[in-house]
């Protein structure tokens, strides 16, 4: 006869990770609903295999390890071609930059953070109607690839599609509303200036990138990354290279981000009123390597207060145009790295991938 524990045992059911993971998603509240409720360890479908573990232990946390280059953008009106070099080495070699001096007054970068972070800590009931996972609405949701990655990450995003086509701006929750229109006019002015500046470091002229409509898709993404309990066992976002031409992030003073180098994970520390841009998957193709766009992640957030930050991913608005490795930058003795391909193509790629490697540069390799 079976004792008792082991008819125990045996009677309970494995983990279901699938289950887990719809019930999750289908509470509507994201991880912040799972911090409200006062729970005080990860679930099992956000914990890491070991081996993440292990390579975030590995990150840089000494204070003398390097840090991405600053750009100051006032510097133009003494010597723009000195500008255009430092944005040239940054894009060609650890693909992170943070530009000051951009022109974006402070308020309206206070403003900005300050109404994503109340989106977020609206009542559940606020948020509820807002999380969906469908493309190209305004969407409330906990982990985009939440069904496709091997764990969950502890963080929460509301996104929307600023352009070539935005979404009715009556759809973006009120909480956040005028200041979403508002930084995304910024984001426009001040990746012009940065299109222009990457391309002359290209020896291009100062509108090749405008002309390729390179900044007229655009993604807004807003973070947030709650207390976590056990930081130490899950990651705030995933190792992953972003697939598009430019990201332009404003990030609060909480920290978390690393990028890594040839040198290790190195912090990429905030400065007040700096903007952090890097390069995308798609500006080192085109650019046919010159550019060089990194693997990022950020840590869990073990602060009691939450951090937030905003991306725009800046993409060509034109789905079905043929891109890859701009002739200019082709020749004998450098020839085309990657294959032509359309950007529908490009994204439906990304999107059946989760976040982390660099498949999408490998996939359009020759």
């Amino acid at each position: 006869m079976s004792s008792p524990v082991a008819t125990a045992v045996s009677a309970a059911a494995p983990y279901d990770r699938a289950k887990a993971l719809k019930e999750f998603d289908e509470t509507r509240v994201g991880v912040k609903g799972l911090v409200d409720s006062g729970i005080k360890a990860v679930p099992p479908i956000f914990v890491h295999p070991p081996e993440t573990l292990a390579e975030l232990k590995r990150g840089s946390e000494s204070e003398s390890a390097p840090e991405i280059p600053t750009v100051d953008l006032a510097a133009m009106q003494e010597s723009r071609a000195a500008v255009v070099e430092q944005v040239r080495q940054a894009a060609s070699t650890v693909g992170f930059f943070q530009v000051i001096n951009h022109g974006v007054p402070e308020q309206v970068l206070r403003r900005t953070l300050a109404a994503v972070k109340a989106f977020h800590e609206q009542p559940a009931e606020a948020r509820v109607p807002v999380y969906r996972r469908e493309v190209g609405k305004v969407s409330y949701l906990s982990n985009v690839d939440l069904f496709q990655s091997k764990a969950a990450s502890w963080r929460d995003t509301i996104q929307m599609r600023m352009g070539p086509i935005a979404v009715d701006h009556s759809e973006i929750p009120e909480v956040c509303r005028e200041e979403v229109v508002e930084w995304d006019k910024e984001v426009v002015r001040v990746s012009r200036v940065l299109y222009e500046l990457l391309s002359e470091g290209l020896g291009l002229g100062a509108e090749r990138f405008r002309e390729m409509g390179l900044g007229e898709g655009r993604v807004m993404v807003g973070h947030y990354y709650p207390f976590c309990p056990q930081p130490d066992l899950t990651v705030g976002l995933n190792s992953h290279a972003d697939p598009g031409a430019l990201t332009v992030l404003l990030q609060d003073h909480i920290g978390g981000l690393q990028v890594e180098t040839p040198q290790g994970w190195i912090h990429v520390k905030p400065q007040p009123q700096a903007l952090v841009i890097n390069i995308g998957d798609f500006l080192q193709i085109i650019s046919n390597e010159t550019y060089k766009s990194a693997h990022h992640r950020v840590l869990a957030n073990h602060c009691n207060e939450a951090r937030v930050s905003i991306a725009v991913f800046l993409n060509p608005s034109d789905r079905e145009r043929l891109f890859g490795p701009l002739p200019e930058l082709t020749s004998t003795k450098k020839p085309a790295l990657y294959r032509n391909f359309t950007l529908h193509e490009f994204m439906i790629r990304f999107s059946k991938k989760e976040l982390d490697g660099k498949s999408l540069t490998n996939f359009f390799r020759q």
